[in-house]
This record gives structure tokens, C-alpha cells and sequence, in this order.
């Protein structure tokens, strides 16, 4: 760690100024942009410090979002999804609004409900280079696409992989209603009419975990399934 120049102190903690919030070193940030009609920036904290005049300022790590990233976002990006970056920054600590929780992805998918300050993180990425850590990660379904969490799926009963409904023909309402579900390949020797009338789903909602199955990848830094 950084020695603290003449004139400053570490700050174990600092007071969201209007609030009774506590912020530490590790803790995610919202903070205020520029522009009013932006979204909050997130960022990590990394440092607090005092100046003579008490000043207080943080030194952070930001969150990028995937509009913000090179490639911008793409169908599997979920809406509360962010991406750490190697971007530190120095900000006012007068300019945070609130706290918030970056959960792993894998926690985040475990999550019964989804608060206002709940978001999650998979990649980490090199903002100099758009490079992403991992750069590869499983797909799923016929579409061969990563796994968004804010996306229904259903799991084929007999190879265990996951389905969007809309991939195999199905609106939302149906697969929510349905009980147990074949994909188009294991159920082949159905006609079509017959497969539709046994569609089911396994679960009835949004998976409660990430799904399991990683025999197929995405390759995140070329775009492509490999």
C-alpha cells in the first residue's frame, strides 16, 4: 500500500454525509455522476484519507457497465451485471450516495429476491485493452449463449441442459405452466404437435442457481462459441 503524504491520515471509516451509513476499505460505493440523468457510477473503495482541512477523499476502484465496455452489451448481460475493472480513480468522498452489494455471480443466481443495491460481477476487464478475465465462459440452449440470470429457463429432463422458451418455440406463459420438458433433440421421434402438448419445465421459474452444465464455451474476447 501507498505511504499516506505529509498532511494526510488513514481513515479507518467515513459517514455518508446525510446518512447514518458507514463506509470501510472493501466496500461497494454508488457515486454521484456528473450528468444528472445517469445512473449511479459503482466502485469499490480501496483507500479513505483525510487532508490538514479534513477534506476526505477515496481512492476506488470502478465498476464498469456493459454499455460502457468495448463490445457494449450483449443478449446474455444481465440488467444488474457489472464488469471490475483496472480502472483507480480519486473521487471526493462527498460524492457518495449510498452503499451497495457486488455479489459473485454464483451468489447472485442463489439470491430469492434482487434489492435496489444488488448487483453481480463475472469478468474483470482491462479497460486499456478490453480484454475480459475470464475470457471464456458455458453456454447453454441451441442459441449457444452464456447464462443470464434475469432470463427463464428450463432444463431438458433428459440432457440436462437449459432452454430458453422463445429457442424452442414456446412463450414465457407456456413453459411457466408446463411439468416436465424434453428438448427437440431427445424428444426427435415426436412430431411436433406431440412435443408441444408434453413441453414442461424444471423449474417453473428462473433457475435459483447457475445452471451446471459446461461442455460448450463462449469466448468472451473474439465473440464467438467455440
Amino acid at each position: 500500500m501507498a505511504k499516506t503524504k505529509p498532511g494526510k491520515k488513514d481513515l479507518d471509516s467515513y459517514t455518508i454525509k446525510g446518512t447514518n451509513k458507514v463506509v470501510k476499505v472493501g466496500d461497494c460505493v454508488l457515486m454521484r455522476p456528473a450528468e444528472s440523468e445517469k445512473s449511479p457510477y459503482v466502485a469499490r473503495v480501496e483507500k479513505i484519507e483525510a487532508d490538514h482541512r479534513n477534506n476526505v477523499r477515496v481512492r476506488v476502484r470502478w465498476y464498469y457497465r456493459p454499455e460502457e465496455s468495448v463490445g457494449g452489451r450483449r443478449q446474455f448481460h444481465g440488467s444488474k451485471e457489472l464488469f471490475l475493472s483496472d480502472h483507480y480513480d480519486v473521487q471526493s468522498a462527498h460524492t457518495i450516495e449510498g452503499k451497495c452489494i457486488v455479489h459473485s455471480f454464483k451468489n447472485y443466481t442463489k439470491l430469492e429476491n434482487v434489492g435496489a443495491e444488488d448487483y453481480f460481477c463475472r469478468f474483470e476487464y482491462k479497460a486499456s485493452t478490453g480484454a475480459f478475465t475470464p475470457d471464456r465462459v458455458a453456454v447453454y440452449c441451441k442459441c449457444e449463449m452464456p447464462y443470464n440470470p434475469d432470463d427463464l429457463m428450463v432444463q431438458c429432463e433428459e440432457c440436462k441442459d437449459w432452454f430458453h422458451p422463445s429457442c424452442m418455440g414456446m412463450t414465457i406463459e407456456q413453459a411457466k405452466k408446463l411439468e416436465h420438458f424434453l428438448c427437440s433433440d431427445c424428444d426427435s421421434e415426436n412430431d411436433a404437435k406431440s412435443s408441444a402438448n408434453g413441453f414442461t419445465a424444471s423449474p417453473v421459474s428462473e433457475p435459483k442457481a447457475e445452471p451446471k452444465r459446461r461442455k460448450r464455451y463462449y469466448s468472451r474476447n473474439i465473440d464467438i462459441p467455440i
